[in-house]
């Protein structure tokens, strides 16, 4: 019992409970704002690019696919690092929240569009000529045949992509951004307490624990979707 009593007196202390909870919660709220930023923004231009690509124009499509990969294969706390500190030097400043925006929008948008893109290779091709035939035309296809279906099959994949880059927003803490995490340690530096942390580890599993019964449900679905 006295162990227990030790455990909860350092990561779950009333009085630092009551003194930390709002700054926590104020860090939940930018925390928010920047994930839904970046949801909407990454997901956007993912869709758009994997839509441009369907096109066939090699010219389009080699800088569409370089993007994909080289914003896949960077650490996105490198290029964090990079533009935060970097960018100044060259007379360019950008806020902290703008940076962590900016680098997980175009790494969500280098996932989102190979989801989107192997969603669309997914459809048939018959589906494709079907539709030009009918009078369509390749753009009426693709949006009204072949994008219901790619939205469909890249839905799974792509709310856990959604996850894994959110939660990377606790990155803006070593560029001063005050999200959960930073608002957490700073909190904790302060107090010599591991309470924040805690507070912490909870707002990021209010946040985030909805979106992976989501994902669970999807995937869920869509596996006897195809029994």
């Amino acid at each position: 019992m006295e162990g227990l009593h030790r455990f909860l007196a350092t990561f779950f202390d009333p009085a630092m409970i009551e003194a930390h909870t709002l700054a926590v919660l104020a860090g939940v709220w930018i925390t928010l704002e920047i994930g839904l930023a970046v949801i909407v923004a990454g997901i956007g231009l993912g869709l758009l690019l994997a839509c441009l690509r369907t096109y066939g124009r090699r010219f389009f499509n080699f800088f569409i696919v370089c993007f994909a990969d080289i914003f896949r294969a960077l650490p996105p706390l490198v290029l964090i690092l990079i533009l935060y500190f970097g960018l100044p030097s060259a007379g360019i400043l950008l806020s902290g929240p703008m940076v962590l925006f900016l680098v997980l929008s175009l790494t969500l948008a280098a996932f989102a569009e190979e989801i989107f893109w192997a969603g669309f290779s997914a459809i048939d091709k018959g589906q494709w000529e079907a539709g030009i035939a009918t009078g369509l035309g390749f753009t009426g296809t693709l949006f009204h045949v072949a994008l219901p279906q790619a939205l469909r099959l890249a839905t799974p994949p792509l709310v856990n992509r959604v996850l894994a880059i959110t939660k990377m927003t606790a990155l803006g803490s070593v560029i001063g951004v005050e999200e959960v995490l930073s608002a957490a340690t700073t909190a904790q530096s302060f107090s010599g307490s591991a309470t924040p942390l805690s507070l912490a580890a909870i707002a990021y599993l209010i946040i985030f624990l909805p979106v992976v019964f989501l994902a669970r449900f999807l995937e869920t679905r869509q596996r006897w979707g195809r029994a």
